[in-house]
């Protein structure tokens, strides 16, 4: 896709009526409301997107890492405004065409012995969803995930997450145990390499389990490559160990999918990386690049016998809500025609990722840069001796700050967190934009070299 918007095709009053309104009237997450400032988006295409002041800027964030597909892509829009002429909603105990061949096609992604999807209308009721169904396969209440995680910001799944956003949340009441896991830059584990980091992590993660009793354990949670916290790749044989661990113990292995599925991480599913088989997959964000709100859980077959006979205790008004079911058909349909994830793979591996270790070259303020297919992450330090982050863990830095405006006033939206800043473009970034962004993020950071 071609960007074809300029700036005088955009209506800058309306933006700046709109965000007159906002800061009235919208009560925005994550944040103190009296100090935001949050940028107008007036217009988006492809990888892009026009500011309220007619800027644009290249996304690499792709918005919350979910716009995989790119902006306004013209089969996905075209299949919304269909299904709105033909059904535009319907509740969820009747049958709809859109969301029959949403399941039929998410399926058929999915490894064999997953014929059924529970869908949500986004990743964190994914997520509750799926514990709730490993509590009631196991009869067990406990669930493990790791620190250095991200699972939603419901009630259940923001306990489930391993990072600052969880302390304000959490009461200890949620059945929910956090362990470290493997992450070699930072090891927890006093590892030197791959192979100790992924042993001596498996051997915690088993002690863990061993304490806590593995007969009360349910479900062990795991992105199969953690997102905001850091995109962390597992080790190899990693995946495979918790897998073995949770066949040993009878515990359900939970893949979380939202954020690494669907294209993002070079696969349609981020754990065949890792070449493993969880028990129940959880989705959202690139299902259909976040056109219309859409998640759910993919079963496995032992997992939905058990409730062949016994009712399911759940469910939601907009559970595969023909807007956004239709919108993942085409979603789905134009990532197979159109070779999207096979981009994002190439991508990752012929331009970001050798470029990514150049710019670690050129700059001091760089400690490690690691990723996959569009899923990077740059580590940025005060010292690459002392590996001291360039921003304390849950907050930021005037340096930081100083990185992300330069980012932008050159033309990129970043995604930054901590001491991170991300390189997530759209799974369709073409070459070129690529290329951009990265000389862009390259410049950039001499702010950060600046600061040590």
């Amino acid at each position: 896709m071609t960007a074809g918007l300029t700036a005088p095709d955009l209506d800058l009053e309306a933006g700046r009526r709109a965000y007159d309104l906002d800061r009235k009237h919208v009560f925005h997450s994550w944040s103190a409301q009296d100090k935001l400032t949050p940028m107008v988006i007036t217009a988006a295409e492809g990888s892009y997107v026009w500011d309220g002041e007619g800027n644009r800027l290249l996304d690499f964030s792709s918005q919350l890492v979910n716009t995989n597909i790119g902006h306004q892509h013209p089969k996905v829009t075209a299949a919304i405004a269909a299904q709105a002429q033909k059904l535009c909603t319907v509740a969820p105990q009747h049958v709809n065409d859109a969301r029959s061949e949403a399941a039929r096609l998410i399926t058929e992604l999915a490894p064999d012995g997953f014929e059924k999807v529970f869908f949500t209308n986004g990743g964190a009721d994914a997520n509750e969803h799926a514990v709730r169904m490993a509590r009631l396969h196991t009869g067990r209440r406990k669930v493990l995930t790791r620190y250095r995680s991200y699972h939603g910001g419901t009630d259940t799944a923001v306990n489930l997450t391993g990072d600052p956003r969880r302390w304000a949340n959490d009461y200890g009441d949620a059945g929910v145990v956090h362990f470290f896991g493997p992450f070699l830059y930072r090891s927890r584990f006093h590892a030197t390499t791959e192979q100790e980091e992924c042993a001596r992590a498996l051997d915690h993660l088993e002690e863990t389990v061993k304490m806590e009793g593995p007969d009360q354990i349910a479900a062990i949670l795991l992105e199969s490559i953690p997102g905001t916290a850091g995109i962390m790749i597992p080790p190899p044989g990693y995946l495979r160990g918790v897998r073995d661990l949770c066949d040993r113990y009878g515990i359900v292995l939970i893949a979380d999918e939202v954020m690494a599925g669907f294209g993002r991480a070079g696969r349609w599913f981020a754990f065949e990386l890792g070449d493993v088989v969880p028990d129940l997959i959880t989705f959202a964000k690139g299902v259909n690049s976040g056109y219309v709100p859409l998640g759910g859980v993919i079963i496995s077959d032992p997992i939905a016998r058990t409730f062949g006979e016994r009712v399911y205790p759940g469910g939601l008004t907009y559970s595969g809500h023909p807007l956004a079911t239709a919108a993942a058909v085409a979603t789905i349909t134009a990532m197979r025609e159109e070779g999207i994830v096979e981009n994002a793979a190439r991508v990752g591996a012929e331009i970001i990722g050798p470029a990514l270790a150049q710019i670690a070259e050129r700059h001091p303020s760089v400690g490690e840069v690691r990723g996959a297919g569009v899923f990077w992450a740059i580590e940025l330090v005060r010292d690459r001796t002392t590996r001291e982050p360039l921003a304390p863990y849950g907050g930021t830095s005037p340096a930081m700050a100083a990185v992300l405006g330069a980012c932008k006033a050159n033309g990129l939206l970043p995604f930054a967190n901590f001491n991170r800043v991300h390189v997530v473009p759209p799974c369709t970034v073409s070459d070129d934009e690529a290329r951009t962004g990265l000389a862009i993020i390259d410049d950039a950071l001499t702010e950060a070299d600046r600061s040590l």
